[in-house]
């Protein structure tokens, strides 16, 4: 397969829907009527956007869907690599499917994904997991309908997973997860090159959806009553960088924003180097948008944020987020922190602490390090042992937990408006609310799905306990 340019042309797309034709008789042929389809997405809401398009063309080539393995055609597992125990777990579920695979030899097994986008461990899968059968990157993720129809024809293993810049795929068919919480991809790669990530190595590199293409997939989803959406890139702030059509991520939230509906916005991930005042400007101009920035800090040390190549310092952070309270004065602030990092020290590691505690923030995704082949920090002196830095996370989340356990008990009393999400059996519902926090309260299943106004009655560090004060609204 010959390297694609950045956006695959409608007459490629077309090519695969005849491929996708020619599965769907190829696959009755093999398992019947309908065959089933089991897929698994790892990893990031980028992962679980991709894992929608594959499920929207299995779909179009005849496939059902379950959720259990044993019972599936083929299995699938959509993969990540932004951590090691990722990439163990995914081994782990491939390597106990030998035996179903022996049990029932007709069964395609597949990965696909950012993991098996490594050379390493693709080779790795090719020597060791030869009941594999198939196994594509994350630049030819269209191209799924031509891979199973050489599969299916030639009986061989197929393996594919160019190395390319990376492209953009319209007009692909969805199979989304929910009918009212969406994930919506507007850019994909990254150009950051930061120490510790191998997302641009197996990504590629930056390149923006057009704004005419977002915008039309937004109102296609607003119009099917989708209540929740959220805007995807490895870095939605330099969306729009280096098009030529003049639309940065600020114009782009405009944009969305003025779509008619009732339905609330929001973004990921952030990078606080391409965070602009303009930005922020429209989160607190556009109603839709909601009152959340998930805006990575990963280290408050000066020092490691430099070796981490993350091209900011502590004081610009806490500009950014001084900024945002200016303009937002009750914004949900969340980030992600590495703890650990090839060479930080404990007074490092302090700083990091302080900022926490200055911060403030509602919740935290926290890592230890994870070396990953391929990218400069795996080659990095780490001193530090495994024991220590376990030590430190157990301290890092100790500090949140006490800011967490302040900011959640002064919203009781307040309320909020919530997205119901789930009902339990416990005849509880779970919801989310503006500010992305979590609640639990009363109710009947019939809520899932709907904006309701509900009162914070009681609080623990990470959720909300509360009751609903008034009907649905409009």
């Amino acid at each position: 397969m010959s390297a694609l340019p950045t956006r695959v042309p409608p007459e490629e797309i077309a090519r695969q829907r005849e491929f996708a034709r020619r599965a769907s008789e190829l696959l009755r042929d093999r398992f019947g009527e309908t065959p089933l389809a089991f897929v698994h997405s790892y990893g990031c809401q980028q992962n679980v956007a991709d894992g929608e398009r594959i499920s929207g063309m299995l779909a179009e080539m005849g496939f059902g869907f379950t959720d259990e393995p044993e019972k599936a055609d083929l299995i699938l597992f959509n993969t990540c690599a932004v951590r090691g125990h990722a990439e163990d777990r995914v081994l782990g579920n491939v390597g106990a499917l030998k035996g179903l695979k022996r049990a029932r030899p007709g069964v395609i097994l597949g990965l696909c994904g950012c993991m098996v986008q490594q050379e390493s461990v693709a080779d790795r899968i090719r020597q060791h997991f030869p009941f594999v059968d198939l196994l594509f990157g994350t630049h030819v993720i269209h191209c799924l309908p031509e891979l199973l129809c050489r599969l299916l024809e030639g009986g061989k293993r197929v393996f594919e997973r160019p190395d390319a810049a990376g492209v953009i795929a319209e007009g692909l068919p969805v199979r989304r997860d929910s009918v009212f919480k969406g994930w919506l991809p507007v850019m994909y790669g990254c150009n950051n090159f930061c120490t510790y990530c191998i997302v641009p190595y197996v990504r590629g590199r930056e390149r923006s959806r057009d704004p005419g293409d977002v915008l039309r997939e937004a109102r296609e989803m607003v119009a099917a009553g989708f209540k929740d959406i959220t805007l995807l890139g490895q870095n939605v702030n330099s969306y729009g960088r280096g098009a030529d059509h003049g639309v940065d991520f600020a114009g782009l939230l405009r944009r969305v924003n003025d779509i008619e509906g009732d339905f609330r916005i929001r973004f990921m991930t952030s990078h606080p180097r391409d965070c602009t005042l303009d930005l922020l400007d429209a989160m607190r101009d556009c109603e839709k948008v909601c009152g959340h920035l998930h805006l990575p800090f990963q280290s408050g040390s000066d020092r490691v944020l430099k070796a981490m190549n993350r091209h900011y310092d502590r004081a610009r952070y806490l500009e950014l987020i001084a900024a945002a309270r200016e303009r937002m004065p009750g914004i949900s602030l969340t980030s992600d922190v590495i703890v650990g990092f090839p060479g930080e020290t404990r007074e490092d590691f302090e700083q990091t602490l302080s900022l926490i505690r200055e911060v403030k923030f509602t919740s935290l995704f926290t890592f230890i390090y994870s070396p990953r082949e391929g990218t400069p920090a795996a080659r990095m002196p780490d001193p530090v042992s495994h024991e220590e830095k376990t030590r430190w996370m157990a301290e890092l989340l100790a500090a949140q937990e006490a800011v967490a356990a302040e900011r959640t008990a002064a919203t009781i009393g307040r309320t909020f408006r919530v997205l119901c999400e789930e009902s339990h059996d416990d005849g509880t519902l779970f919801g989310r609310t503006d500010g992305n926090v979590g609640i639990v309260f009363d109710g009947g299943k019939e809520a899932v799905g709907q904006f309701l106004d509900v009162r914070v009655t009681d609080a623990k560090h990470w959720i909300l306990t509360g009751e609903i004060v008034a009907p649905q609204t409009k």
